[in-house]
């Protein structure tokens, strides 16, 4: 009977020991919450290759439309005029009076100068001489416009440095055209 008695009692104290283990939660940080092994640790984030490569150039611009009917007094194209009338004058292309804002010009514009065409982004972070600007594959000056504002109702191109690299005019909606400071002619449209 001490021989039961003694096993007895080493089993009641091995499982309060056991039971002590496994329900104890601890608090410290390094502990064993429903039997997992504490915090998880956190996956690295996936490694692949990156690639680079040319992007197309971006499309010419679209064709301005012309005017096809003349107004009153001249001739309809394609007819002979009357006899006697005198041949009348061709219209003229004049400006849009659309305010031009900061905020109407920022995002993604196309760009056609020197026969090429190329992108221009436009942001409002400040920047040296006015707003971030960051061209992509354009030709000649524009290449180095790296900065833009508004000045009046011109839009301004610069480079790092602030200098003007061209100066545009609203050429009616989402098209101005200008020139650049060597002269070239620039057209920025959406």
């Amino acid at each position: 009977m001490t021989q039961w008695m003694k096993t007895g009692v080493a089993m009641a104290a091995l499982l309060s020991l056991a039971g002590c283990n496994s329900v104890a939660p601890s608090f410290g940080g390094g502990g064993n919450l429903g039997g997992g092994g504490g915090v998880a640790p956190v996956r690295a984030a996936p490694a692949g290759q990156v690639y680079a490569s040319q992007l197309p150039p971006p499309p010419p611009p679209p064709a301005t439309p012309v005017a096809q009917t003349p107004p009153p007094g001249q001739t309809p194209p394609g007819q002979t005029p009357a006899p006697g009338a005198q041949p009348a004058a061709q219209p003229t292309k004049t400006a849009s009076a659309a305010p031009v804002t900061r905020e109407g010009l920022v995002g993604a514009w196309r760009v056609s100068s020197g026969g090429g065409n190329c992108q221009i982004f436009m942001a409002l972070t400040q920047w040296t001489g006015g707003y971030r600007a960051a061209s992509r594959g354009c030709p000649g000056q524009v290449a180095d416009v790296s900065a833009w504002d508004v000045s009046g109702s011109q839009v301004v191109l610069k480079d790092s440095g602030g200098s003007t690299v061209a100066t545009l005019s609203n050429a009616g909606g989402t098209r101005y055209e200008g020139t650049t400071s060597g002269g070239q002619s620039v057209s920025l449209y959406r």
